[in-house]
């Protein structure tokens, strides 16, 4: 009987401390299983930190590339309205210089007008006149523009160069001639223009209506000067 109890109290014992392992081996399993829960708890969050730290550095690099652009196109922007102000005052500039010279001019012609002139030519002069200066010059654009061709000059040259050497102030004194024609008398070359006394285009003008009224043309009033004395 001794034995048995004996034998029965050997296999309590095992199976008590195989329970006691077993309970053991289930808290030890059960602590590293929260070990290992902390840890990766843990690396979570630290991946998540350092995830928000990323894309906080993103967001801070997106608004400063925004501000340098947004600066260069202030910049941009700042540098043609300065150009396009400076283009504007130049073209201004310009304009009140070419005024101031308009200006200039004019009070240049009127008081040569008013000190007997003579009143500048402000017409187009032809590359086929440029030979030519002065009141002649003035003369051979304006016969271009009457509808003679320019081998007609040379008569109207000599024509008027021999009348009065192209004096806008010639002055026959015992007829009365006036002008660049020698107009007889002077006053009928108002109907060209009021300033007939001081202006050489007004002349010349005048005479070559005269010459084409009656001569046809310069070479005709030179020839008939020439065999008369006279036109």
């Amino acid at each position: 009987m001794d034995r048995l109890w004996s034998r029965v109290g050997v296999r309590a014992a095992s199976v008590g401390l195989l329970l006691a392992g077993l309970t053991g081996g289930v808290y030890l399993g059960q602590n590293r299983q929260s070990e290992q829960q902390r840890t990766a708890a843990s690396t979570t969050g630290v991946l998540r930190a350092e995830l928000d730290d990323m894309q906080l550095l993103k967001q801070r690099q997106s608004a400063h590339a925004a501000a340098r652009a947004w600066q260069r196109q202030a910049e941009g922007a700042a540098a043609e309205k300065a150009a396009s102000e400076a283009r504007s005052a130049a073209a201004k500039a310009r304009k009140l210089e070419k005024k101031v010279i308009d200006e200039k001019k004019a009070k240049e012609a009127r008081e040569k007008a008013a000190n007997g002139g003579p009143v500048p030519y402000n017409g187009p002069i032809p590359a086929s006149c440029n030979e030519y200066s002065g009141s002649r010059a003035i003369g051979c654009s304006l016969m271009l523009n009457a509808g003679f061709k320019i081998a007609e000059f040379p008569c109207l040259e000599k024509l008027w160069t021999h009348e009065s050497g192209w004096n806008y102030k010639a002055e026959n004194r015992s007829s009365g001639a006036y002008g660049i024609p020698q107009a007889l008398p002077g006053r009928k070359m108002a109907s060209a223009g009021a300033d007939w006394k001081t202006n050489p285009a007004t002349q010349i003008k005048w005479g070559l209506g005269y010459v084409k009224g009656r001569y046809n043309s310069p070479c005709g009033a030179w020839n008939h000067f020439q065999s008369a004395g006279s036109y």
